[in-house]
């Protein structure tokens, strides 16, 4: 029983290797770009500076963006189950995850996170 799995581990690994093999001879290019060569294919020069300045504000409305996505999230399945679940129990885990994200829209507004003008 032994031998015959480890025989077909061998054969596995045999099949596997070739196939690799065959995958990095076929694929070989012959035409030569330097856009291809370099570590970058997205338009940039990689011979500059990485160092460019970034948007906090930018950041700052991703930010924003994922928690109110994540929001959505996680309350669509809580429409999903207002039949099978007490109600009042729902309706109040709902009402305070929504004042939580509400207060925390408040406080980037008052911190000045979502003036653009600045």
């Amino acid at each position: 029983m032994i031998l015959m799995i480890l025989s077909l581990s061998l054969i596995i690994l045999c099949i596997s290797i070739v196939v690799m093999l065959l995958a990095s001879m076929l694929s070989k290019k012959t035409f030569m770009d330097r856009e291809k060569n370099s570590p970058f294919e997205c338009g940039f020069d990689p011979k500059n500076s990485a160092r460019l300045p970034f948007s906090l504000q930018f950041f700052l409305i991703a930010v924003i963006f994922l928690i109110f996505d994540v929001e959505i999230a996680l309350l669509l399945p809580m429409i999903m189950i207002m039949k099978i679940s007490n109600l009042s129990m729902l309706m109040m885990t709902s009402f305070f995850f929504i004042i939580i994200l509400l207060l925390g829209l408040y406080h980037e507004w008052n911190q000045g996170a979502l003036n653009w003008t600045t």
